[in-house]
């Protein structure tokens, strides 16, 4: 178990999608832990698998008190009803924006070892599931934000500190021959 660097904006594992996870192994288990560790180490309130440059579809969640973990996601709202409310990503740190998200749903799933998993939530854990499960689809929370609210967060972002930090940037080698 190891706290683990968060990829930033700008790294393309974020907008990359995820694969399943097939082998529910010690390197998943290991995986779950490094999450969680890096999670918590860092105050979130959730963190997927692609933050952290892993690209399977694995997230952690620490809401309520209630720390928990679900392996290839399934997402379903539950009801219509929706909650505009400020958001924030470790992806995106310092920068919190109000973003619309069904205020219940319900998720499917299963655990480290393989159990399948039931996870019904509202308010903040809804939230943090699909924030989550958005990541394993590559999309960031940015994204779901009204086309003004967007290019208003793209501007301010622009000017972080931060940027530039996770901005991939090609090693291109030449063959010498």
């Amino acid at each position: 178990m190891s706290v683990t660097p968060i990829r930033l904006l700008g790294d393309p594992v974020l907008r990359t999608p995820a694969a399943p996870v097939v082998d529910f192994d010690a390197e998943l288990r290991r995986l779950v832990a490094d999450l969680t560790d890096t999670m918590f180490e860092a105050g979130g309130a959730g963190l997927a698998a692609p933050q952290i440059g892993v690209g399977l579809r694995v997230f952690t969640w620490f809401v309520d008190g209630e720390v928990g973990h679900l392996v290839n996601p399934d997402v379903t709202p539950v009801g219509e009803e929706t909650e505009e409310a400020p958001e924030g990503c470790l992806s995106i740190p310092g920068f919190r924006y109000d973003c619309r998200r069904h205020l219940h749903v319900a998720a499917t799933g299963w655990n480290l070892h393989g159990d399948p998993v039931r996870v019904e939530g509202s308010h903040l854990l809804a939230r943090a599931v699909q924030h989550e499960t958005d990541h394993l689809d590559g999309v960031l929370f940015i994204d779901r934000l009204d086309p003004d609210a967007r290019a208003a967060a793209l501007a301010e972002l622009a000017d972080a500190a931060w940027t530039g930090q996770g901005e991939y940037t090609p090693i291109l080698k030449v063959s010498p021959h």
